[in-house]
């Protein structure tokens, strides 16, 4: 869909809470994938198929923003919040563009492309790798009984610790606007993100509360080392690491 023009984006810090742990949290992943879709539309549910099968994948980290600017097509996108919108112009910024489109996938912080091809994603991401623009900083977090323990190894730089929460899988039936009539499945849907420390290149340790956010049906978090532009944008993924709750359907 066309290009729009949004309002700056700030990230507000907010209390720090998660979800439990899954036993085989912590690998490093290949990589970090945040894609901007939205329910109402037309081009984003072959989108949302692709991610799906990145997030099947299990070796990424994974993410889907919904975006409130197509609401007024007829359907609000029942996912969706203005601070995801926020988060994408600011990636609009970091990355020099003028503007804004869905399906768009961001990897690493570092590049964009249309998010309907999971191979072409893959494809990019190991190029990126062999450029040197992957994951370079090792994090892990766990859950250890009524807290979660973060760990950021040693590396080069400057950047902050930001957890964003997801729902793991939502079934959406839109009745409205653009994809009317359609049943579709919708996975690591972010619902928040939150800065909860500052990382300046030696190792890391963070211990916060792990509590259930039963009343937002999160049922999963992700731990990115984030660096920041001038403004604060969001810029490079430096490390990253997912927990996925109980239930890692």
């Amino acid at each position: 869909m066309t290009s729009i023009v949004f309002a700056r984006y700030a990230l507000v810090c907010m209390t720090v809470i998660c979800t439990p742990a899954k036993a085989q949290d912590g690998v490093t992943p290949r990589g970090v994938v945040e894609l901007f879709t939205s329910q109402g539309c037309s081009s984003c549910p072959p989108a949302d198929e692709a991610f799906e099968k990145l997030v099947r994948k299990g070796d990424l980290v994974a993410l889907a923003y919904h975006v409130d600017y197509w609401n007024y097509i007829g359907w609000n996108d029942t996912l969706a919040t203005p601070e995801n919108t926020g988060r994408q112009y600011a990636y609009a910024r970091s990355l020099g563009r003028s503007g804004v489109y869905t399906p768009q996938v961001v990897l690493n912080g570092r590049d964009h492309l249309k998010g309907t091809d999971a191979d072409e994603v893959m494809r990019k991401l190991n190029q990126m790798g062999k450029q040197g623009l992957g994951l370079s900083v090792p994090v892990s977090a766990a859950r250890k009984s009524e807290e979660l323990a973060i760990t950021v190894g040693k590396g080069e730089g400057k950047a902050d610790v930001v957890i964003v929460y997801f729902r793991r899988k939502e079934i959406v039936d839109v009745l409205k606007g653009e994809n009317v009539g359609k049943k579709v499945a919708y996975w690591n849907s972010v619902t928040d993100v939150q800065t909860v420390g500052m990382w300046e290149g030696s190792e890391l340790h963070l211990v916060l509360p792990a509590k259930v956010m039963a009343k937002d049906g999160n049922d999963g978090c992700a731990v990115l080392l984030q660096t920041s532009g001038t403004e604060g944008e969001p810029s490079a993924i430096l490390g990253a690491t997912m927990i996925i709750g109980n239930d890692g359907t």
